[in-house]
């Protein structure tokens, strides 16, 4: 099966890629029977240890437990394109694969077909814990062939974050909570009007930022479209196609063509860098350089103490909006939601092992605080329903409410090469190399190309 081809491999990428999977594992995780080779998505920010800082203290505790075994990291540091790539470059050798490996929900179906992922089912039926878990969250860890292949470790819900100070300077409401797209951008041109020296608004765009393009830009619109009304507007899941020559794909393009066309976004280099996020939370945000930021629930994680970024000021600097439809239609915002589940690989040598570390991140003192922690939003209801979680931190009440007006992406096989056709459409009419009516033809081709002509029109 071929790797997930949302990156391009330069020939330097090659060579890290290489010297990545022959030197990451130690020449092989079978090497030693009682130590647990455990995989993860590191943070390229220096000062961000939140998941480093949560896996330590589950290592010691399961070390402690288990006399004897030992657990060692395999931290993969790099943007999410180059996670993915470098990852599944790893799961495909036994000599390389970890025992246990960080999957984004998005590619597990991918990952799945495959063949690189075990199925847990064994380990699930006699794990009573896992009845816990609310049922959408069990879904997004499901294959094709109703069988599980991850734990999930929590989900997330994605709004606006707007600054307060920009937005009384802009003459605009502290209470602000957008009806309508047109709503979003007037406020954004208000601020370019009145706020000079501040990005009025991000949204991410274009190949660099991979899936958050997809997925925090394009499918938050996408999916507030008159479009999604009446069906998935990406997925026709009646005949198992996916959509093209819709409307509201072309919509969803007209908007971030505006943003960028007007500048109200950052200037398109900065778009287009592949560590824009890292700016958002790091530094536009808390330097007061932006004034509305379409994203996810999990930022204030960043801005904790002991974080790098410390930022205690933040849940009274910044404000909180629901992402809009498109004109107000019903239910009148809009939200999606992801998450990452803890997997394990086919070619594991430890699967046993791997199983156990799994049980002891999610039991529900430790699952609740990961949640915490990364500002994530449970997924056992046991944590959902305890007060100490729902008043832990600023903002995770209104994100959990989110849920009720959430929607997940169409994860199977063929998803990200459908996102990187997306990122490809977002980025053309971005630089304006591309018309909408171009970039949406070219999404078109490629679902073709991709799906095997397995596209339903939209009529």
């Amino acid at each position: 099966m071929p790797v997930r081809p949302t990156a391009v491999v330069t020939p330097l990428l090659a060579a890290t890629l290489a010297v990545t999977t022959l030197t990451a594992c130690g020449g092989g995780s079978g090497s030693d029977p009682d130590t647990l080779k455990v995989s993860f998505k590191q943070s390229t920010d220096n000062s961000i240890r939140v998941m480093d800082d949560y896996l330590a203290g589950v290592k010691k505790q399961f070390e402690k437990e288990n006399p004897g075994k030992k657990v060692e990291f395999v931290p993969i540091k790099a943007p999410d394109s180059e996670y993915y790539t470098k990852l599944q470059q790893m799961l495909r050798s036994a000599k390389t694969a970890p025992d246990l490996v960080y999957e984004d929900t998005f590619l597990i179906n991918s990952d799945i077909a495959s063949g690189y992922l075990k199925p847990l089912d064994p380990y699930l039926a006699k794990w009573p814990d896992w009845n816990r878990f609310m049922d959408t969250a069990k879904a997004a860890a499901k294959g094709e062939d109703g069988r599980t292949y991850g734990v999930p470790d929590g989900t997330d819900t994605r709004g606006l974050w707007f600054s307060k100070d920009i937005f009384a300077k802009a003459g605009l409401p502290a209470d602000w909570q957008p009806k309508t797209w047109d709503e979003v951008l007037d406020a954004a041109r208000a601020i370019k009007r009145k706020v000079p020296g501040v990005i009025p608004l991000n949204v991410y765009t274009g190949k660099p930022v991979g899936e958050a393009a997809t997925m925090q830009t394009f499918e938050m619109l996408l999916y507030g479209t008159d479009a999604a009304r009446s069906q998935d507007p990406l997925y026709d899941r009646a005949s198992k196609k996916w959509v093209a020559k819709s409307q509201g794909f072309k919509d969803a393009l007209t908007f971030v063509e505006t943003v960028y066309k007007e500048k109200l976004g950052p200037e398109v280099p900065d778009a287009l860098d592949p560590n824009v996020m890292t700016r958002v939370r790091g530094e536009w945000l808390p330097q007061g350089k932006l004034g509305i930021a379409l994203d996810g629930s999990w930022l204030p994680q960043d801005w904790l103490p002991g974080s790098g970024h410390e930022w205690p000021e933040w849940s009274k600097e910044l404000g909180l909006a629901a992402m809009p439809t498109q004109h107000g239609q019903a239910p009148g915002k809009v939200s999606m939601s992801g998450g990452w589940t803890w997997s394990i690989p086919a070619k594991a040598a430890n699967p046993d092992l791997a199983f156990e570390f799994v049980k002891t991140m999610q039991t529900k003192v430790n699952a609740q605080k990961w949640y915490i922690a990364n500002s994530g939003i449970a997924v056992r209801e046991d944590v959902a329903e305890d007060p100490a979680y729902v008043k832990a931190q600023p903002g995770i009440e209104f994100f959990t409410e989110l849920v009720a007006s959430t929607h997940y992406r169409p994860a199977f096989p063929a998803y990200p090469q459908v996102s990187v056709a997306i990122q490809e459409a977002m980025e053309g009419v971005t630089t304006g190399d591309m018309s909408v009516a171009e970039a949406a033809s070219g999404y078109d081709d490629a679902l073709k190309d991709i799906t095997d002509d397995q596209v339903v029109v939209e009529k």
